[in-house]
């Protein structure tokens, strides 16, 4: 746990200053270090889900030919 919450920390640092070095913005710079991540996390998700099918076709193809 204490690893995924550094990891965190440190995707927020680099989304802000990314946002903030690109617009000068406080705010926005926030605001992407808010939104970026969050999105984020759902596409890895998402693509987590896609890489489980994947795997499980691979599964059942080496099944059909070994049977």
């Amino acid at each position: 746990m204490n690893k995924t919450a550094t990891f965190a920390i440190v995707h927020f640092t680099v989304a802000f200053t990314v946002g903030y070095a690109m617009t000068g913005s406080v705010l926005v710079g926030g605001a992407i270090a808010l939104v970026e991540p969050a999105i984020n996390t759902v596409a890895y998700f998402l693509h987590e889900q896609a890489w489980a099918r994947v795997e499980r076709g691979r599964t059942s193809a080496q099944s059909a030919i070994a049977a």
